[in-house]
């Protein structure tokens, strides 16, 4: 786990430097669902907000929405996914990132990251989940 990184229970994590966060999901995630086949991200200029989906990803058996972490407008879209989904799968805190996200609000962003994991709860977090 990346002690710079924030986590979500659903498996995305945020990098934030300044009002810019990168969005990705982690390698636990990827553990669990394998082999995605498809990245359906939102284009930029989407308003997003915390906890909500802004997209998802497909592995050949099922799909899996995305939430975001924190909210905000998407400023840029990981388009390498489109023809290379693979690239989460192998590289999902580094090349496999999936969105920015421009908060607007900086009090809102910070209450939101304090909704989030430290990278110590998460690692306990996906503990707990690969007991059930």
């Amino acid at each position: 786990m990346n002690p710079d990184l924030k986590y979500t229970t659903s498996h995305e994590w945020i990098s934030l430097e300044g009002t810019r966060g990168r969005v990705g999901i982690t390698d636990f995630a990827v553990s669990e669902i394998k082999d995605i086949v498809y990245a359906d991200l939102p284009a930029v200029g989407t308003a997003v907000k915390a906890s909500e989906p802004f997209g998802a990803i497909e592995t050949v058996k099922a799909a899996f929405d995305l939430y975001a972490p924190v909210s905000g407008t998407v400023k840029a879209v990981n388009v390498e996914l489109a023809q290379h989904p693979e690239i989460v799968s192998q590289d999902p805190y580094g090349k496999g990132w999936m969105i920015e996200i421009e908060v607007a609000d900086a009090a809102q962003a910070q209450r939101e990251l304090g909704n989030l994991l430290t990278a110590a709860a998460y690692e306990e977090h996906c503990r707990s989940q690969r007991k059930h």
